[in-house]
Formats: C-alpha cells, structure tokens, sequence
C-alpha cells in the first residue's frame, strides 16, 4: 500500500536485538517450574501477582499474556526493563486504559505501535495517538475503522502524506472522504481511489485525476460505471489502460476493446487476462503492530516499505 515512510528514530532507544531488550530464555528446573505455573490456567490471581516480579523476563512475559492476568500484576510489567514484556502487556485486552495510556508513550516503538491494536484501546487512548510525534503510531490510528470524527478530522491535516493516505484508503466516513478528495498531495487521492466507500461521482472525478497513479489505482480497485470506462479505455496514459486491462473489476467488453489496443503490451494483457490471477485485494485489514518473531527493526511485522 504505500512508498516507504522510513523507519521510526527513538532517541535513546536501544537496538531490538541487543541484550538489554531479549526475553530471558535461561533454563533450568526452578525456571522451568516457575514458567510452567505462569502458563497454568489453573495458577491462583495471587500467584500470577507474585510472578509478575519473577526475575525471569520470560516468566514475567507469560504473565503478561494471560487475558485473565489481574491488574495488580499487569500494572508493575507496563513498567518491566524487558521492552517484551511490556509488549506483551500492551497487547493484552485485560490490561486497563490507564495502563494503555502509559504504554502508548513508551519509549520503544513496538510497545507504542501494539497498543493500537489492543480492543481496550478507547478514545482517550485514540487522543493521545493522535498526538503522537511518532507517524507510525498514527499511521495505525488512521486506519481504525471506528474513528471518532473529531480525530479523524485532525488526521485530515496530519503533516504526513503516509498517514492522510493511510486514512483516505480506510476511512469510513463521507465528510473526510469528501475533505481527502481535495488533497493537493496525489498518493493521498490515490489512497481515496482505492476505498471502496467512494460514490459514483467520486469516481467519476478520480477518474480524470491529471495524475495517472490516481486513475491506475481507481481501476484497479473500485467498478465504474460506463461513462468512466469508456473514458479509461482512450485513456492517454498507457500505465492505466494496462491497469484496466489486469483489473478484476473491470467488466468482459471494457477487457475486449483492450485487445485491440494500439500498445501490444495492453492488448496481450487483455487477451491472457485470467479471473484470480491478480494481486491480493487493495483494501487491507488495518495492521496493529505485531511484530513477527525475528524480525528487525523498522515497520509492524518487519515489512518493507
């Protein structure tokens, strides 16, 4: 979905892979046990309050990824040394609001970006992102499906293209869709061209954007109606017939008349087009920044961009 944003600088923050942010992964048989009974469905609320300061980062960990861990013993970890452990208490949905406000100025990235997609994040969390001096983290916010309208309007003047576009492509709401539609920046509208919640007029303006990533990402992603088609079909740029003639919206007699297009590549196009065999849907499911295991610093789940 997007050019790259650049990985997020944090003052003072320690690389990811360097000891001081690696789960404790020490054996042994009184680390075992310990381990094991924060594991156990079964261990007492009061136990898991006294695991919660076990000197394994490990076995703090696995308290903290228990949805019915109590707030006593959440509450130390969302301070814990290990940026894991509080990563892990950042994603739990047990974990209070309070604590989520703490947690979404964390010094380290991933705990920020893993509060986002916590379901006990509410609007007072959704403030403080839209806040936030870190793009990612509002990059995140952008793309929640219920955004209260006021955020969503500061997000409309965001400073960063990335996160007005993040926010064109997943939006919802007509008034910002309208707002986003006068974007003087172009991945912005080429973000509105591939959100589905467009009208028809919409489309119809989108589909004589003067930019062709805007029309090429339109017809990729959205039906038009014939009018535009037609349009498209003549259109002067060779990027955006190529995009119609790979598109699986577009319907059998747009794709015919694109086989006898003057450029062979657009005619062949047309002529092996082969239903399924595109990309994956444009419009995908809001990330929440989960980070793979091993992967490096840089955007949620190690993704390039």
């Amino acid at each position: 979905m997007m050019a790259p944003m650049g990985k997020q600088g944090d003052v003072g923050e320690p690389d990811r892979h360097s000891g001081s942010g690696t789960t404790d992964q020490s054996t042994g048989g009184g680390a075992d046990a310990q381990l094991a009974l924060a594991q156990d469905p079964a261990t007492p609320q009061m136990t898991l309050i006294d695991l919660a300061s076990d000197p394994s980062a490990a076995v703090r960990k696995a308290v903290a990824t228990r949805p019915d861990a109590p707030a006593q013993a959440l509450r130390p970890l969302t301070r814990d040394p290990d940026r894991q452990v509080r990563e892990a208490v950042a994603r739990n949905p047990a974990t209070s609001v309070g604590n989520l406000l703490r947690l979404v100025k964390d010094a380290d990235r991933w705990v920020r970006w893993a509060v986002a997609g916590n379901p006990a994040c509410d609007r007072s969390v959704r403030q403080v992102m839209s806040e936030a001096q870190d793009k990612e983290l509002r990059g995140l916010l952008a793309e929640t499906r219920e955004l209260e309208p006021d955020l969503a309007a500061r997000l409309v003047d965001d400073v960063s293209p990335e996160v007005r576009e993040r926010l064109a492509t997943h939006t919802h709401d007509p008034d910002v869709i309208t707002a986003l539609m006068a974007d003087r920046t172009a991945r912005v509208r080429k973000g509105i061209a591939r959100n589905p919640r467009t009208t028809a007029d919409q489309r119809s303006v989108l589909a004589q954007d003067p930019v062709v990533d805007v029309r090429a990402a339109l017809v990729r992603a959205v039906e038009l109606d014939e009018a535009d088609l037609e349009r498209l079909v003549d259109d002067r740029s060779v990027q955006v017939r190529l995009a119609l003639a790979k598109s699986e919206v577009v319907p059998p007699h747009i794709r015919q008349a694109l086989e006898r297009d003057p450029d062979e590549t657009v005619a062949s196009a047309a002529r092996e087009f082969r239903p399924g065999a595109g990309a994956s849907p444009v419009i995908r499911a809001p990330r929440v920044g989960h980070r793979r295991s091993g992967t490096g610093p840089g955007r949620p789940g190690g993704t390039a961009r």
